[in-house]
């Protein structure tokens, strides 16, 4: 097994220098860097070139975008390409005028087409503007917060309270069950015609993985695992997951029993997987991941 191959939103794409974080002067520091690039955050959106592949639109010092970013929108994500690379996290009805041949674009339906690197920017960014925008107020007295740690904490504005909040993660499990020569995938109702994988669901309070794992596949499946054996993890940022990836082993024969949120779940060959009989899921996707491991494992 592979394990330093990396999946898709992973790997050493940034620097992230988290120690620059508590430098009170970061942001004056950036804009006084002409090599500093400031990527632009709407939503959930981000500012992309479309043609002739899409890229990041990565934006100078001298944008107006960014001269006239309040200083609470500037996120340090790191060093990207050996540059100082900023988010302006800005408000989702934001609009002026873009740079010829930009737009704001979801990461999701482009990921497959962007360069890795620049994927994993993305994904990090998304998840820090997602988490921002949860974190607006404070959970413990309902106070305004503010960002500090160059964007990383949010503090809440009560003087009596001044709780932080940091950037939280949902863990999630994803596991390949086999039972020698066959592979447990399921399909839920929304996906198109056809496709299975892997099964996963979120980690709950009091669970290690690995029971997360035995209780999400009886739960799904009605089948019992054994043999759970770490794979490894991908960032997902819709919205905020961290995938775990397994691999573990049925009882050969197991019957499968339909629970849980699925709308099917059966047992396939190697024979029929490699045929094309189900479409798997993206490549790009730890299940994939998954699946061609077991596969490439019998040659």
């Amino acid at each position: 097994m592979d394990h330093d191959r990396q999946n898709f939103f992973s790997g050493p794409y940034i620097d992230r220098r988290a120690e620059v974080r508590d430098d009170a002067g970061w942001l004056e520091a950036a804009l006084a860097d002409p090599a500093t690039t400031f990527l632009l955050g709407r939503g959930t959106t981000h500012l992309l070139y479309a043609d002739p592949q899409p890229r990041i639109a990565f934006l100078t010092r001298e944008h107006p975008a960014v001269r006239a970013a309040d200083a609470r929108q500037f996120v340090l994500l790191g060093w990207f390409r050996d540059a100082r690379c900023v988010l302006i996290d800005l408000e989702p009805d934001w609009s002026e005028a873009l740079p010829a041949g930009t737009s704001f674009q979801e990461l999701r339906p482009l990921s497959p087409l962007l360069r890795g690197d620049e994927a994993g920017l993305l994904a990090y960014a998304r998840a820090l503007s997602i988490w921002r925008t949860r974190q607006r107020y404070c959970g413990a007295c309902g106070s305004l917060t503010v960002p500090e740690r160059a964007g990383h904490c949010m503090r809440c504005t009560n003087e009596s309270c001044r709780h932080e909040f940091f950037p939280r993660l949902d863990p999630a499990i994803i596991v390949l069950v086999t039972d020698g020569e066959r592979a447990l995938l399921g399909r839920q109702g929304s996906w198109v015609a056809g496709r299975y994988s892997t099964i996963a669901g979120f980690v709950e309070p009091g669970e290690s993985l690995e029971d997360a794992v035995v209780r999400e596949v009886v739960e799904e499946t009605g089948v019992h695992v054994a043999g759970v054996r770490y794979d490894s993890s991908q960032p997902w940022p819709f919205p905020s997951s961290l995938m775990i990836g397994f691999q573990a082993r049925a009882r050969s024969g197991s019957p499968v029993r339909l629970g849980g949120e699925l709308e099917d779940a059966r047992w396939f060959t190697r024979e029929q997987i490699r045929s094309g009989e189900p479409i798997l899921p993206p490549s790009h996707s730890i299940s994939y991941r998954l699946i061609s491991t077991w596969l490439a494992a019998a040659g």
